[in-house]
């Protein structure tokens, strides 16, 4: 089994979001023993697609960048975690233009799903993997922020079928608010496990991890640089 993690913050390593995505393969990797690997969107030279459509007849991208090297580790993997914060209210520019160069993933044939809606169709004999979306958010009390970006990454990947969303999420990157991120991460890993093993993020969990780590008046003493004692 390979666990693939497409990093979108601009802060690589450094990222909040991407402590977020690597609770949740452990989780995984903790059922199915498989392998994590990350890429990160910044540090990758990718073109924006021209729209030639010539990859939905070929299956390859014209363009020579690193998005070859990307999809070749798309197709091999059998979880793929999306793994970004909210910028704008939406997905960092240098992880969209991965999403959009996504293109040669699937045929030139559109066809309607069960949901009514329509989409271009799964490629013959393609090796299917699960789409996963994990998102942060810098402002408290957000769930409302990641109605929009959740219904494109769905209409983007219709093989998805898990969506993590974390409010306050820069609290990962504050190494005075551990006791605080430190068991939302925990519960992360647990959720990334219950969806391997029983294909969904339990009821419970999910419920768990759509309450706020802190009281809003102290997260915002966070997120604006004030010291809170704690």
């Amino acid at each position: 089994m390979k666990i693939l993690i497409l990093n979108g913050s601009p802060k690589c390593e450094k990222s909040g979001t991407l402590k977020m995505s690597n609770a949740f393969a452990r989780g995984i990797a903790s059922v199915t023993g498989g392998e994590i690997s990350v890429i990160h969107a910044a540090e990758k030279r990718i073109e924006y697609c021209s729209g030639c459509f010539i990859c939905k007849k070929t299956g390859e991208c014209v363009l020579e960048d690193d998005m070859g090297d990307i999809l070749d580790q798309i197709k091999q993997s059998d979880f793929v975690i999306f793994g970004f914060p909210l910028y704008c209210h939406s997905m960092p520019a240098a992880l969209k233009v991965i999403v959009e160069r996504t293109m040669p993933l699937t045929a030139e044939k559109i066809v309607k799903g069960e949901d009514g809606k329509y989409h271009h169709a799964e490629r013959e004999g393609a090796k299917k993997q699960r789409f996963v979306m994990i998102c942060g958010s810098g402002y408290p009390g957000s769930r409302e922020d990641f109605i929009n970006t959740e219904k494109t990454f769905r209409r983007s990947f219709p093989q998805c079928d898990c969506v993590v969303t974390v409010e306050e999420s820069p609290l990962f990157s504050i190494k005075e608010a551990e006791a605080f991120s430190g068991p939302r991460l925990s519960l992360l890993e647990a959720a990334g496990a219950e969806y391997a093993e029983h294909g969904a993020v339990s009821e419970a969990t999910e419920k768990a991890l759509g309450v706020p780590m802190i009281p809003e008046e102290i997260y915002m003493k966070f997120a604006n640089g004030e010291k809170t004692g704690r």
